[in-house]
C-alpha cells in the first residue's frame, strides 16, 4: 500500500493517488471522511499486475481519517501519515495529512 501526495502550484489542492496491493482481491476503495464514509464513492482501478490504483483531489492544508476496503474488509493503509481511534467503529482510522 502506498500514497502519493502532488500539490498543485495553481490552486490549493492536493492530488492524492492511493496504490494497494491486492492481487487476490476483486473490489478495492477508499472510504473516509473526504467521501461521508461512502465505499462506493471513490473505488479504485484493478491494474495488468494485479494492484489497485486511483486517485482524488482533496483540499491542502487538511487531514482526513480513512481506510481501504477490500472486498468488504475494511483496513489501515500501513504507510498513512498517522492513526486515530474511532469510538464509532472501535478501532484505528488511517489518517492522510496535506
Amino acid at each position: 500500500m502506498a500514497i502519493t501526495k502532488q500539490y498543485l502550484k495553481s490552486k490549493p489542492i492536493c492530488k492524492v493517488t492511493f496504490s494497494v496491493e491486492a492481487s487476490e482481491a476483486n473490489n478495492v476503495s477508499v472510504a473516509g471522511e473526504f467521501n461521508e464514509w461512502n465505499t462506493e464513492a471513490t473505488v479504485l482501478k484493478k491494474l495488468k499486475n494485479g494492484s489497485f490504483k486511483g486517485s482524488i483531489n482533496l483540499p491542502k492544508d487538511s487531514q482526513f481519517q480513512f481506510k481501504y476496503v477490500v472486498d468488504g474488509q475494511w483496513t489501515n493503509e500501513t504507510e498513512a501519515d498517522g492513526y486515530q481511534w474511532s469510538d464509532f467503529a472501535s478501532a484505528e482510522n488511517s489518517v492522510i495529512v496535506l
